[in-house]
């Protein structure tokens, strides 16, 4: 009987994405034969990175509020602004920014600050869903969201966005668990050791006021995940349910929130704070699994077992970039090769040819796109996580080839 409903979902699903238009074909027909664009063909990063950056303006322009569409759908076009990852995508554009020394990134950047501002509770909250879905708080959402505001913040040193950040912070440190995790306002109601990704905001909050309040949070968060953490790396409660094997997605977010905030605590030795070795420990054991298959599997189990044969893209690009950290922090090269390799296998699937402006540039929930992690869809945060990875490569490598005397 779950055969047939599952059957029967995928099959609607697939009618649903207008197969009939040639944009949408050609994608499909692609993935169904794997036909990735080769290494060889693969362009420079700054022009992936490029094209990534037009979809999320594409993206911010499509509701005209301000906001950045959660994700562009194959069966009914744009979404709805979505405010949690709107708020972590302003730190991406402040970013590109600076380094093309591109003045749009940075309007952009601002005008999502505004609109987060306009969509906060009075709590001091965020929204759990995009902004067609009733306003119900969430935790992790009002985490990423702190994010972009604080970053506003220290590019513009106007109060309006401090203020904003203030009362996020506060607000998730008073509906925190006596015991360090956040099981009120959350996803089923149940505690999650990827809000690490809500400390590494709180401590940025923290560095900027040096107001007590949020690091305490923070800590006391991360020292409850610590304690979901196996021997053999894995973190108890990394996914959104108990009875599934977590998507690449949340375990890459467990292990950035990690590696951020022992940044944060320790940034004369980074790699040496004990969350950032958790991470670490972690890391390697999913990149043993990287090595023996040479493909990251988008779902594992707690055996760090691949329990799925499609890839997760966003968690990719998520991944990347922790390894390229944890490569900047112990010039392990074995992190740096394997995050080039995994940065080329989303470049493979990226699209820059699409007379589609909502595919050419973005990046699929999954490959081949109709698998479980945002199927049929190019979500915003996967565009974002991808810039960032390949940005951070960028910088690394040049460093890498200076050192060396190669450049």
């Amino acid at each position: 009987m779950i055969a047939l409903r599952t059957t029967a979902r995928q099959l609607r699903d697939l009618i649903r994405t207008r197969l009939y238009r040639p944009s949408h074909f050609r994608i499909g027909l692609q993935d169904y034969f794997d036909l990735r664009t080769p290494s060889l063909a693969l362009q420079s990063n700054a022009v992936h990175a490029q094209a990534a950056m037009q979809w999320l303006c594409r993206a911010q322009e499509a509701n005209g509020d301000g906001g950045v569409a959660a994700r562009y759908r194959l069966s009914k076009g744009w979404a709805a602004s979505y405010p949690e990852t709107t708020g972590y995508i302003i730190p991406t554009f402040f970013d590109c920014a600076d380094l093309t020394q591109n003045e749009e990134y940075r309007r952009r950047a601002l005008r999502m600050a505004d609109w987060l501002l306009t969509v906060q509770h009075e709590n001091g909250a965020f929204p759990a869903h995009d902004v067609s879905v009733l306003p119900e708080p969430r935790v992790f959402n009002t985490g990423q969201a702190l994010l972009g505001l604080v970053r506003a913040f220290r590019e513009t040193g106007e109060g309006i966005y401090l203020q904003a950040s203030l009362r996020a912070g506060e607000w998730l440190a008073s509906v925190q668990d006596a015991g360090g995790a956040w099981t009120k306002f959350e996803y089923y109601h149940r505690a999650h050791a990827y809000h690490t990704d809500v400390d590494w905001p709180l401590l940025e909050l923290f560095v900027t006021t040096q107001k007590n309040i949020y690091r305490d949070a923070a800590v006391k968060n991360l020292d409850w995940v610590l304690s979901q953490q196996q021997p053999n790396g894995w973190f108890e409660k990394c996914g959104f349910k108990n009875d599934e094997a977590p998507f690449l997605h949340t375990i890459a977010y467990t292990i950035s929130g990690l590696i951020e905030s022992g940044a944060l605590l320790q940034p004369e030795q980074p790699s040496q704070n004990i969350y950032a070795r958790a991470a670490l420990r972690a890391s390697e054991a999913l990149l043993h699994r990287y090595e023996i298959r040479d493909f990251m599997a988008g779902q594992f189990d707690r055996n760090w077992k691949a329990t799925v044969t499609y890839s997760c893209l966003t968690g990719n690009a998520q991944t990347a970039f922790n390894w390229l950290r944890l490569y900047e922090f112990t010039q392990d090269a074995r992190f740096l090769n394997a995050a080039l390799k995994l940065n080329d296998y989303v470049k493979s699937t990226q699209d820059l040819k699409s007379h589609d402006l909502g595919i050419r540039g973005g990046i699929k929930g999954s490959h081949p796109l109709w698998e479980r992690y945002i199927r049929y869809s190019y979500p915003n945060w996967a565009a974002k996580f991808f810039v960032d990875a390949l940005l951070l490569e960028d910088k690394l490598v040049n460093e890498l080839y200076r050192r060396e005397g190669l450049a």
